[in-house]
């Protein structure tokens, strides 16, 4: 069975970070990229970054830059998303993706940023 996992969200006050997880189960993802999205309710899918297969190259939306690193493990079959200086507006469920000719997505992982 093919799973995308996320993990790493919570709670978290304004100006602080989260480090989140998405880790892939029953596929091998190491020639396909990964990324994120994210979902503020009452709000369309947003594009958060992707990274390539090989790690080497990132693509993250640039007004999220600087605050927002995606990443991924040595394993390769694991994306990360390093977020800082949050904010409210930070406030949605994250979601990972994948592209093999299947579009694959996680199962979400709610941030919240609020004091």
């Amino acid at each position: 069975q093919v799973q995308f996992e996320e993990s790493g969200g919570g709670l978290v006050q304004p100006g602080g970070s989260l480090r989140l997880s998405c880790t892939a189960s029953g596929i091998d993802v190491d020639s396909y990229n990964m990324g994120w999205y994210r979902q503020a309710d009452g709000k369309q899918r947003e594009f958060i970054a992707v990274i390539t297969d090989d790690g080497r190259a990132v693509y993250h939306v640039d007004a999220l830059k600087g605050r927002f690193t995606i990443s991924r493990g040595n394993a390769k079959n694991t994306v990360y998303l390093q977020m800082s200086s949050l904010e409210p507006e930070d406030t949605a469920v994250y979601y990972c993706y994948c592209v093999t000719p299947t579009l694959y997505w996680g199962q979400g992982t709610q941030v919240t940023v609020s004091a």
